[in-house]
């Protein structure tokens, strides 16, 4: 009885292996079509078809594919290291516990590829566990900063970048993901879930790697240069804004000393707010793109717009929500005082209501009772988001905001 027992386990576990590679009792299909559990209208039906035809998946003998099944480490491992274009280098590595495994070989190619880093598996690889969605995004944007320089670059310019997910703010997103996820967001290769998370201790099933798989075959393909949303993310990561990669906004000089007027002038700069009424400090400035449908068209757009947005919201202009800190003197300091403590809209800012604050766990400048809301008490910092737009036409040259703090300015213009 024992010995049958065995024999089933090794059995099941050749079948899933099988599964992978179209091995000896899997009947392999050429289409997802052939599936009894992919039907025509299955979200992932044609990734799966290329995921099939290219032989980087394959069914189970019973017909099935099983989308919805886990993929193991060992697996996605095999898998990237059969789509990549990486070249494989010699002696990077590898791991005792995968010693006469059927993935050995695919996992120590993988590794050479620079996709996996035998120091994050200090206690052995553990062939047989399911991979999770900060696994899956760290092995590919290490994949590709392994292939290109600029991709090495991005992931160095996103370790202190805003990232658009719901575990920022709430929590879950430890700051070493940063690199890893924003890459991962930034080419498209993965997305959040409805509900604004990313989803990092998440198993990967096998409709999703198939997906994922069809997107990192064009991406590998490309530079981190071509991605808007990263070269959004790699700026803010880098100088706190987005000004310059989703804008036609550019940065003057200071009339005076002739120096650049950036936003690096001003940020970080705390300044005293009119008539002593407290401190404030400006971290962020992030731009925001959308069409009168409230649908932004950049991914930083999500955090912040959605159809509870009580804005006004066309495509004459970018919506803008600068991230601040400040700190009352006294208990006098109301919303509406706020409004007109500094006389620039950049740095005071308006108070905005929308659906993203929930989901993304965003402090924001309160809407209701502006006056008495008491959102500010003395001498406590309040960390918050204000929201402001500017024209997304101008003349040209025309100089569209100055702001000045403790002497130092940041110009913008449209070029």
């Amino acid at each position: 009885m024992v010995m049958k027992k065995v024999m089933v386990s090794v059995a099941a576990g050749m079948l899933a292996v099988a599964a992978v590679w179209g091995s000896a009792g899997v009947e392999e299909a050429s289409a997802a079509a052939a599936f009894r559990d992919i039907p025509a209208g299955h979200w992932a039906k044609a990734s799966i078809d290329a995921a099939v035809n290219n032989g980087y998946l394959k069914g189970y003998s019973d017909g099935t594919f099983r989308p919805n099944a886990p993929v193991t480490r060992a697996e996605f491992a095999a898998i990237l290291s059969r789509v990549s274009s990486n070249e494989a280098a010699q002696g990077k590595g590898s791991f005792a516990d995968l010693a006469g495994n059927w993935s050995e070989a695919e996992v120590d190619k993988a590794i050479g590829m620079g996709f996996i880093s035998p120091g994050d598996y200090p206690n052995g690889f553990k062939p047989s566990t399911s991979l999770t969605r900060r696994e899956m995004a760290k092995w590919m944007a290490s994949g590709l900063a392994t292939a290109q320089e600029d991709f090495q670059t991005a992931l160095s310019d996103t370790q202190d970048t805003l990232v658009p997910v719901a575990e920022y703010y709430k929590g879950g997103l430890n700051k070493a993901d940063y690199p890893y996820v924003s890459v991962a967001l930034g080419t498209g290769l993965m997305t959040g879930y409805e509900d604004g998370t990313f989803g990092l201790a998440k198993t990967t099933t096998r409709a999703e790697v198939a997906a994922i798989l069809e997107r990192y075959e064009g991406v590998q393909k490309k530079k981190a240069a071509d991605f808007r949303d990263l070269n959004e993310m790699r700026e803010v990561g880098l100088t706190g804004t987005n000004l310059t990669s989703l804008t036609p906004y550019k940065y003057g000089k200071n009339g005076i000393t002739g120096q650049p007027a950036d936003f690096s002038q001003i940020r970080d700069n705390e300044f005293k707010l009119r008539n002593n009424l407290g401190t404030q400090t400006i971290h962020r400035i992030i731009f925001v793109e959308s069409g009168s449908d409230k649908k932004p068209t950049n991914l930083y757009g999500k955090m912040f717009i959605d159809k509870e947005f009580d804005w006004p919201v066309n495509g004459d202009a970018y919506h803008v929500f600068t991230e601040t800190t400040l700190t009352p003197n006294d208990n006098n300091l109301t919303n509406l005082a706020f409004a007109n403590a500094t006389g620039n809209g950049f740095l005071s800012g308006s108070n905005f209501e929308t659906g993203t604050v929930k989901t993304f766990g965003i402090t924001n400048l309160p809407h209701d009772d502006y006056i008495t809301s008491g959102f500010f008490k003395k001498a406590v910092k309040r960390k918050f988001w204000m929201y402001n737009s500017v024209p997304n036409s101008a003349a040209k040259g025309e100089v569209t905001e100055t702001v000045t703090v403790n002497g130092k300015t940041m110009v913008i213009y449209l070029d």
